[in-house]
């Protein structure tokens, strides 16, 4: 078993993947004028934007108007390759696929580890591999949209649902963030929608309903990036494990990362000494100084992005993906309950 050292990952670890640099340096300068930082487009990955960003005034989720940077992007990373999720056999190492967690842990997804998992679960019910040893998957993009959403299809119990990302070759999603974001005196929740984006454009989503994904004896790993795909959005983030674009504070805080759809800055758990941030607030924030309020991602394992908004979010749209049908709650294909909101757009 391999836990992710995520706080290991520092200014030294330069990933060059496709030209891009995963970690960089910026200097913020002078203090956080009334505790806010404007969002900084410049921060995001040119290569991964279909189209040059745009400030126009638009409506934020509350119907208010904003300055807002419009940023519409490819959807996919360029730090680091998608996948792999699943391994093909119970022989199978880390190598082979992807992550899971439980109770706050990170688990490889190796083959025993896919084997084991009626012992895992404590369920004896639990069985995604063949007599042969092949490990079950949804091996086409039919039966991964039978699979991946609120209720699955009875077949395709006991399979790993592993999206692939050719199957979705054309997804663009496009942001709509307030230059300046404002702090409200009380949190806002995101429910089952998307609440940011990486600066590579791939966006960051809620914890993964595992509760409901594993009550229908499915288990879709993330992979060594936190991110993994439905048929509603393509691919997305769920953990934060370093693999990204971060750009290095100077004084040992922990790594920017991305931004939430407020405007307010997301940041990596820990910072430069490898300690875990204190006095966040029940969105996951905190101020300073020098970057007023911000958030920072919940520890490994968390499943968990943020917590909730502090300030007014922007929107997304997503194009390029199966249409998002939401199914009555309820239904067949529910051994132990129906999936409450997802998998889209939670999944």
């Amino acid at each position: 078993m391999k836990i992710k050292p995520f706080h290991l990952i520092t200014g030294a670890s330069l990933a060059l993947t496709g030209g891009t640099l995963a970690h960089e340096h910026h200097v913020l300068e002078g203090k956080a004028k009334d505790g806010i930082r404007a969002v900084d487009p410049s921060l995001f990955i040119k290569e991964n934007l279909v189209e040059e960003i745009k400030t126009e005034e638009r409506e934020l989720s509350d119907g208010s108007k904003a300055l807002c940077y419009v940023i519409k992007t490819k959807t996919q990373p360029s730090e680091h390759s998608m996948g792999p999720w699943s391994p093909k056999t119970i022989t199978d190492g880390k190598e082979k696929g992807g992550i899971w967690f439980k109770d706050g842990k990170v688990y490889d997804v190796t083959g025993p580890f896919l084997a084991n998992l009626a012992k895992f679960y404590e369920d004896p019910e639990w069985k995604v591999y063949n007599d042969d040893g092949t490990i079950k998957t949804t091996d086409t993009k039919e039966a991964f949209e039978a699979a991946a959403r609120p209720y699955v299809d009875p077949k395709y119990k006991n399979h790993v649902v592993e999206g692939k990302p050719e199957w979705y070759p054309d997804v663009k999603t496009t942001y709509v963030i307030p230059v300046k974001p404002v702090y409200n005196k009380n949190a806002s929740s995101f429910g089952r929608g998307p609440l940011g984006l990486a600066f590579n454009g791939v966006r960051y989503d809620p914890p993964a309903p595992v509760e409901a994904i594993i009550g229908s004896y499915t288990i879709a790993p993330l992979d060594d990036g936190g991110g993994h795909l439905n048929p509603h959005e393509g691919y997305h983030y769920h953990e934060a494990t370093g693999k990204t674009k971060e750009v290095q504070q100077s004084d040992q805080h922990a790594p920017m990362i991305g931004y939430a759809l407020d405007g307010f800055a997301i940041y990596a758990h820990f910072d430069g000494e490898g300690k875990a941030p204190e006095g966040l607030d029940e969105c996951g924030g905190h101020s300073d100084e020098l970057r007023g309020y911000h958030y920072h991602v919940g520890a490994p394992g968390s499943n968990q992005i943020i917590k909730a908004f502090r300030g007014t979010a922007g929107t997304v749209s997503v194009e390029g993906v199966m249409a998002d049908q939401h199914p009555p709650r309820g239904g067949q294909g529910h051994p132990r309950g129906p999936r409450p909101d997802g998998p889209p757009p939670g999944r």
